[in-house]
Formats: structure tokens, C-alpha cells, sequence
């Protein structure tokens, strides 16, 4: 039987390698102003988690992550084509393609309700308290420990080496997609390519985070950065800084609350946000006899 000190570090360990993928990536979604978009892919991608699951039979099967990633891909579609072609405002389009598709997912688990043990609580809300006992069992019976701190470390791995590869296109088509297309980058493809690590990191997290609180993965740690520096370096370290944070003190606190780990973790979250929101409203309001404007975002 593991220590509460072994099963603390296995906790926080694994909620921030979850919350850094999803600050890295949500860096990006906001600065294209498409931090919404997320909470569409999380929630579009239920119909794909449902359909792999009752293919594979498992929520560990492959079949569950390619049924989430182009299901993720499908949303995306749908935003840009009712955007561009059908000229749908951006929130409209994020708010109808997301409820469609969540709709479906979730009258799906309903009709397999009786074929599949997946039901939308498991998908909503996740519970990360569990990962010391969800482990992973080689065939010769040695245990390598957490299953999902396992998958979570492989998808930081994914989203680093995405971002690495992909850096200087990200960044330009982020601040100015016009000029990324004159400079010959696809940014179209991109799109797509970010839209789909969003959809892998949305369908790896959800047992332990739950797909709802993704979103705020994806969109507060970003958005708390963003407030202190306007620099993109600076913007992604202060992310994972603020990812690592709430996940230790979210995990304490919950454990002190006997509450919900996921849950306090993006309370704590948003409560880092109000504070660094109020402190900086505060900063400006002082600065009299100043025009603020906000800092251009430098690479």
C-alpha cells in the first residue's frame, strides 16, 4: 500500500504534466482568439470517445483516441465552414456545432448504455484520486505504475515536440494569418494540426481531468499569463509556472476539503485569475496621466 506522500507526488505529478499540455496548447488558442473553440472540441469529441469505446470495448483503446481526434477535427470544420462560407459570427458557430455534437454523444451513451460501461459523468468529470490504483500491468505481471501518468507524460511529450516543430508557423499564423499565408505557410493545415492535438489532449485527460475541466485548463492558465506579460517565451514558461501551481495547491487543498481534486484545481485556477485580474486593474488604475495600450506580443 502506497504512502499519502507517494500517492500525493504520483497526483500532483501527473495533473501538471495534464494542465502544461493543456496551457502549451491553450496559449495558442487564445492568442488566435479561439479559446472557445476548445471548449467545443471537448465536448464534440463525446460522439468519438463513445463510438471507439464500443468498437474497442476499452477506454484505453486507440480506437477511442482516433474517434475522438476526428471527431475534433469534424468540429473544426464545421466552425471554419460556418464562419467563412455560411458567414455564422465565431461564437455562434463554436455554440452550435458543440451542442449538436454533444447532443449526439450523449444520445449515444444512452442507446449503448446496455453494450458499454461509459456513462457521462465518467466523461464530464473524470476523477484523478483513482490514478494510483488504475495501473499498468505488463504481461509479465510487473507493475509500471500509474496507467495514466503514463499516457499523460507521453501526451506532454506529443504537445512539446508539436510546438517545437511547428513554432515559428504557429506564431505567425497566430498574429497575423494573412501574412503566414503570403509567407507560403498553410494555415489552414495548422489549424487543423493544432485543432487536433487539442482533440488528443481533450480524449488522454479525460478519465483523470474529465472533458469539462480541460476547458479551463485550455483557457485559464493562458489567460492568468497573458495578464503579467505580453511576450510569447515569457507568455508559454509563466503557463506551465501557473499549471504547476494550481495543481499543487488545488491537490492540498482538495485533500484538506475532502473535495473533488479536478474540481479544486480549476477553483484554484480561477481564483489565481480573479486575484491577478483585480492586482492589475488596480496597477493601471494608478498609472495616471498615462495612456495604457496593450504591450505588442514580441517573440
Amino acid at each position: 500500500m502506497m504512502s499519502f506522500d507517494q500517492n500525493a507526488f504520483l497526483i500532483i505529478f501527473t495533473a501538471s504534466l495534464i494542465a502544461i499540455s493543456c496551457g502549451l496548447l491553450g496559449v495558442f488558442m487564445m492568442l488566435r482568439k479561439m479559446s472557445m473553440t476548445g471548449d467545443a472540441i471537448s465536448h464534440a469529441v463525446l460522439p468519438g470517445i463513445v463510438i471507439g469505446f464500443f468498437i474497442s470495448g476499452s477506454q484505453r483503446g486507440v480506437e477511442v483516441i482516433v474517434g475522438a481526434g476526428l471527431l475534433g477535427i469534424i468540429a473544426t470544420m464545421v466552425i471554419d465552414f460556418l464562419r467563412k462560407k455560411a458567414k455564422v459570427q465565431l461564437d455562434a458557430s463554436i455554440g452550435i456545432t458543440f451542442t449538436l455534437l454533444f447532443a449526439i454523444g450523449i444520445i449515444l451513451i444512452n442507446l449503448l448504455a446496455y453494450k458499454v460501461d461509459l456513462d457521462q459523468e465518467c466523461v464530464l468529470y473524470g476523477e484523478i484520486a483513482y490514478l494510483p490504483i488504475d495501473l499498468w500491468i505488463t504481461k509479465a505481471g510487473f507493475s509500471m505504475g500509474p496507467r495514466i501518468t503514463w499516457l499523460a507524460l507521453l501526451n506532454l511529450l506529443l504537445v512539446i515536440t508539436f510546438i517545437l516543430l511547428l513554432f515559428k508557423e504557429l506564431k505567425l499564423t497566430s498574429f497575423d494569418e494573412g501574412f503566414g499565408l503570403v509567407m507560403g505557410i498553410p494555415a489552414g493545415g495548422i489549424n487543423l494540426a493544432l485543432m487536433s492535438m487539442v482533440s488528443y489532449t481533450t480524449v488522454s485527460s479525460f478519465e483523470a481531468v474529465g472533458a469539462i475541466l480541460v476547458v479551463a485548463l485550455l483557457v485559464v492558465p493562458p489567460a492568468t499569463a497573458f495578464l503579467w506579460t505580453k511576450n510569447i517565451k515569457s507568455l508559454i514558461q509563466l503557463t506551465v509556472l501557473i499549471g504547476i501551481g494550481i495543481s499543487i495547491i488545488g491537490y492540498y487543498m482538495a485533500f484538506w476539503l475532502d473535495s473533488s481534486i479536478a474540481g479544486m484545481i480549476v477553483s484554484v485556477a480561477g481564483l489565481v485569475f480573479l486575484v491577478s485580474a483585480v492586482f492589475n486593474s488596480k496597477k493601471y488604475k494608478f498609472k495616471s496621466g498615462t495612456r495604457l495600450e496593450p504591450e505588442a506580443l514580441s517573440s
